[in-house]
């Protein structure tokens, strides 16, 4: 039922703040009878679903399609160059972005479940306020609140920014979408959002600009890595400019001048482009919550701090998602709503709760070709004490590689390296990049989260009472690699091909 807002309080068993990965949560309270409230400021589906990995990765995947091609001649398959068709990838995408719609019908006609639209703050600690539309508000509470409120594009202090029309991705899938392109476009920003972008709008034929601030593009990657990606960047096309400080942007008549300037030499450059696309990052959406009347303690960069089992610093409220500052995946926050879920619905017994690790989160970023990895990188395990081997292979080395066209030395000559502990030959991390680096990652994923997990402290300041009983006792959960609710326990990178098979768990248990 959509609930437009009244004078009283009005209560419930569950608040749910945001659509996302949260509605994991809300869907199992459901089905054990509880009384319901969700409160959607935007559309409904999140991040992921609006401006975040479905959309991005239809315009990815038909980029990939197009760079694919370029190959074609060393396998033997010989034909016009193609080109992409931006009506048929905007309306595809669009497609997508609009099942929103559909899902906030649903909602609204479900039994036991009042749906709020509008922008929700705390007025106590227990209670929310919901700005509806009309001026209109409502007070709502429960005793167990669950925010999976996402984050947003961070705006950097750049002078002029605020004067010129920049895109973001939020304004980019909203009603700043461009339906005819420009010749021309700069990215500010080389991380994940922004090598994705900028590889996307290459292909569809504008001249492409990348400044990133750090002296490494995807720089959580390992250095030879984020090396692949800029020389793949460069021969796709894209001007790239690493360890640059943006000096300024300003409208010059139709066009935009940008004057960024070399951190190491101080050298500035100057150029023009037709459109600016802001993706410096992310910051959290707590600003809206006003969480100085709550309990709830965040960090410096305003994440809400959470526990191994997602609880905050005040009882009854459980963060998840972006807004907790642990990993800015859609799969990270699936895997924190399933915790969450059967910690409070489904096991009564807290001696088999599930609790959360973020020490082997899959990282997948969707460039051309694919970069990923999961676990630690060589330096971090240098720096943990650990006496590292590393294994590298390239993919020209495989037969099938050289099926795909790609031979010793040419631009898709991808590689995976092992960063291993010497004396147990334990993986400690697995990185590649290359062909499919999505899926030939999964392995390793799986490998490094099964077996005995113990439970290990996150922020041990919180904890309601029965979370400190269990962490004096000791938890202790066997991920069996055969049992196919291991499988999907295990983080599988979204949006990836991985997930067909992930997702078998709910089949067998019949929640499909």
């Amino acid at each position: 039922m959509q609930v437009m807002g009244d004078s009283m309080v009005k209560k419930y068993d569950l608040i749910v703040v945001g659509t996302g990965a949260a509605l994991t949560v809300l869907e199992t309270a459901l089905q054990h009878g509880q009384k319901v409230a969700v409160v959607e400021r935007a559309k409904f589906g999140g991040t992921c679903l609006n401006h975040g990995c479905i959309p991005t990765k239809v315009m990815v995947t038909a980029a990939d399609a197009l760079r694919d091609t370029e190959r074609w001649a060393e396998m033997g398959v010989k034909g016009e160059k193609p080109t992409l068709d931006w009506d048929i990838i905007s309306r595809r995408l669009w497609e997508r972005i609009n099942v929103s719609q559909a899902m906030a019908k649903d909602y609204e006609q479900r039994e036991n479940l009042d749906v709020y639209h509008g922008t929700a703050k705390f007025i106590s600690k227990d209670t929310l306020q919901v700005a509806c539309e009309a001026s209109k508000t409502a007070d709502i509470t429960a005793p167990i609140i669950v925010l999976g409120v996402g984050a947003r594009t961070n705006i950097p202090d750049v002078p002029g920014l605020e004067t010129i029309p920049y895109l973001t991705s939020e304004s980019f899938f909203g009603d700043r979408f461009l339906k005819t392109l420009p010749e021309t476009m700069t990215i500010l920003g080389g991380g994940p959002i922004g090598t994705e972008f900028a590889h996307s709008f290459s292909a569809l034929g504008i001249n492409v600009t990348l400044v990133q601030h750090n002296q490494y593009l995807v720089p959580r990657e390992e250095p030879e890595i984020s090396e692949f990606v800029l020389r793949s960047l460069r021969n796709e096309g894209i001007t790239v400019y690493t360890n640059q400080s943006v000096e300024s942007v300003r409208k010059d008549g139709e066009e935009i001048r940008c004057t960024i300037s070399d951190r190491a030499t101080r050298e500035n450059k100057t150029f023009t482009t037709d459109v600016v696309f802001v993706a410096a990052g992310i910051l959290p959406n707590t600003d809206w919550l006003d969480l100085a009347k709550t309990e709830i303690k965040t960090d410096a960069k305003g994440n809400i701090i959470t526990n191994e089992f997602l609880e905050t610093s005040q009882t009854g409220v459980y963060a998840l998602g972006d807004v907790n500052g642990q990993a800015p995946f859609r799969h990270k926050a699936n895997y924190e709503a399933d915790i969450i879920a059967h910690n409070l619905y489904e096991e009564k017994d807290p001696q088999k709760w599930r609790w959360a690790t973020y020490t082997n989160v899959p990282v997948v970023t969707y460039t051309h070709p694919e970069a990923a990895h999961v676990g630690l990188t060589e330096k971090a395990a240098k720096e943990q004490g650990y006496e590292v081997q590393t294994a590298l292979h390239y993919y020209s080395d495989t037969v099938k590689a050289y099926a795909l066209g790609i031979t010793h030395g040419s631009p898709e000559d991808g590689f995976i390296k092992l960063v291993i502990d010497r004396p147990t030959q334990m993986i400690l991390g697995a990185h590649m990049v290359g062909y499919q680096a999505s899926v030939l990652l999964q392995p390793y994923v799986n490998l490094l989260n099964a077996g005995t997990m113990e439970l290990t402290p996150i922020h041990s300041e919180i904890g309601s009472e029965t979370v400190q009983k269990l962490r004096e006792r000791g938890l202790v959960r066997e991920l069996l690699p055969q049992r196919v609710q291991t499988v999907s326990e295990t983080m599988a990178p979204h949006p990836s091909l991985n997930e067909v098979s992930m997702w078998t768990r709910y089949f067998v248990e019949g929640k499909v």
